[in-house]
């Protein structure tokens, strides 16, 4: 996580303090390699992942695009893609997403406007504390439904489920272990085979 002093400052270009960044000064920001969130108001920078995120990311992607796609629940999607959450000036970068076929109306052209039903995080060693803390919160507060969250390092995936206004942690999954969505109906995957090479 940084802070928005990687943002190159332009004569041009005037930037919001923190807490005051919007979905508008967001399009303005470059097209480079970082990913750029907005989490009410204050802007997050993080570099691009490295080759273990995108193992993970592509391996869970094929498996549940693949399901999503062959029992007809909904679309299931992968960084880069901008979801604007139903929260104050609140855009986010998902590594996975899913929305169910009854909630497609929110996916619009250029951004996914509200919460999706399933996200999932894959952490790295520049944003674990993030996708923990500030992510966590912010999923949680606009409702989306089911959040994993995969370690590559620790080998684990934690899935956590809304209940009662908060997130109740299904459990942690491991290596030998099969790690299955309330959210997209029937999916279910070897723990291994996400991070197998």
């Amino acid at each position: 996580m940084a802070t928005p002093t990687l943002v190159k400052q332009s004569t041009t270009t005037a930037w919001p303090e923190q807490g005051q960044w919007t979905y508008d000064d967001w399009l303005r920001l470059p097209t480079d390699t970082f990913r750029y969130e907005i989490i009410e108001g204050e802007l997050f920078v993080s570099p691009s992942p490295g080759t273990n995120h995108q193992i993970a990311v592509s391996s869970l992607l094929a498996a549940m695009h693949y399901h999503a796609r062959h029992n007809n629940l909904g679309l299931v999607l992968t960084s880069p893609i901008s979801v604007r959450l139903p929260l104050r000036d609140s855009i986010v970068q998902p590594d996975i997403l899913f929305v169910r076929r009854e909630r497609i109306a929110i996916v619009k052209d250029d951004v996914i406007d509200g919460a999706p039903d399933l996200v999932v995080e894959i952490l790295s060693p520049s944003n674990w504390v993030y996708d923990r803390s500030h992510k966590q919160e912010a999923y949680l507060q606009a409702g989306v439904r089911e959040y994993w969250i995969v370690d590559y390092r620790a080998r684990t995936v934690d899935v956590l489920v809304l209940e009662d206004d908060e997130y109740v942690q299904r459990g942690q999954y491991g290596d030998g272990s099969m790690v299955a969505s309330e959210t997209l109906t029937g999916f279910s995957i070897a723990v291994a085979e996400i991070f197998a090479r």
